[in-house]
């Protein structure tokens, strides 16, 4: 745990925690370019996701600050309306709204009424083909993510003999310092839930093309978030004044949300599915489409050597009074 900051940069101190969160936001797309350009998707296709996910990226990350400064406010509204720490949950839905919103804007307002060239493009994939592998690259994400949350001593869990001592800070809820304190690593048990996560979806994708990733994403985080919760002790405000906390409630709409997507994508987002893959051209066929290119002229006719080969006498002879009615007729009456 180091929740200091590491070093500065025009007196903006930089700390572990947004190193983490820096380096998983470019893992994230860096694996999102690679598996595009593996399935074939044409460049402005691919252009077309990177840029509203930078954008849904940046949202989102407002929206996580957002849905926790609106919870903490509920809990204690004498400390008044503050946007500081973040919630990852509140960040995936505004990600993923702000997503999808600005991509059907596009898709069905700006792009078949747009005169700018540059703004029609021809898209030879659709965000139904990219939904089986952006979950990945948003595991790597959060995985990253709580790597961050450990260095930084916050989600920390509940005080434990056997734990680790990566908390900091005053626990209103348990009325002490946090530091120093051995505590459950939920942080790191999160992660590693995350890598495996990750490793399942992307053995179903690549080697199944399994296109409901996103469903199982939803499901298995969803669950899997509503029982961490239980371990946990750091301060996550409240919601709708009940006894789950923010995030159990959200997780039950995310396994809801994953249930529905199953029948979504097998009865409208597999019909919309261009699958760049099946038309994509290989490195030796473009480099043969290429060479064939370069030798063929549209104004030369094609040259043909000939080749001289002895021929049977016989079968000349054959071939003639079989062409010839009037050979074969003579024949036929001798």
């Amino acid at each position: 745990m180091y929740p200091d900051p590491i070093f500065t940069i025009f007196g903006h101190g930089v700390y572990l925690y947004g190193i983490c969160m820096a380096v998983g936001i470019i893992a994230c797309f860096g694996f999102l370019i690679f598996t595009m350009k593996f399935r074939g998707f044409n460049e402005a296709s691919a252009d077309m996701i990177l840029f509203i996910g930078i954008f849904g990226t940046g949202f989102g990350i407002f929206s996580a600050t957002l849905f926790q400064a609106v919870y903490n406010y509920i809990a204690d509204p004498s400390a008044g309306f503050n946007l500081g720490s973040m919630t990852f949950i509140g960040g995936l839905i505004g990600g993923v709204a702000s997503f999808v919103g600005v991509y059907l804007i596009y898709i069905y307002v700006v792009h078949p009424r747009t005169k700018i060239k540059w703004l029609a493009p021809e898209f030879n994939a659709t965000l139904t083909d990219a939904l089986p592998f952006i979950p990945i690259g948003i595991t790597i994400a959060h995985a990253l993510g709580r790597f961050g949350c450990f260095f930084a001593g916050c989600c920390y869990g509940k005080p434990a003999e056997w734990g680790l001592a990566c908390a900091s800070g005053y626990s209103s809820s348990l009325h002490m310092s946090m530091d120093g304190v051995k505590v459950v690593p939920v942080q790191l048990f999160e992660m590693l839930f995350l890598l495996a996560l990750g490793a399942v979806m992307a053995l179903l994708y690549f080697k199944f093309k399994f296109n409901y990733n996103f469903a199982v994403y939803a499901i298995a985080y969803g669950v899997w978030r509503f029982g961490i919760e239980f371990a946990r002790a750091d301060e996550r405000g409240q919601f709708l004044g009940t006894a789950l906390s923010p995030s159990q409630f959200w997780s039950i709409f995310m396994v809801l949300i994953g249930v529905g997507y199953v029948f979504l994508q097998y009865y409208v987002l597999a019909k919309n599915m261009k699958h760049p893959e099946l038309t994509r051209k290989t490195p030796k066929a473009v480099a043969e489409a290429e060479g064939t290119a370069e030798t063929a002229h549209p104004d030369e006719p094609e040259k043909r050597e000939l080749k001289w080969e002895p021929v049977d006498e016989t079968s000349v002879k054959n071939v003639e009074e079989e062409s010839n009615p009037d050979v074969s007729e003579k024949k036929s009456k001798k």
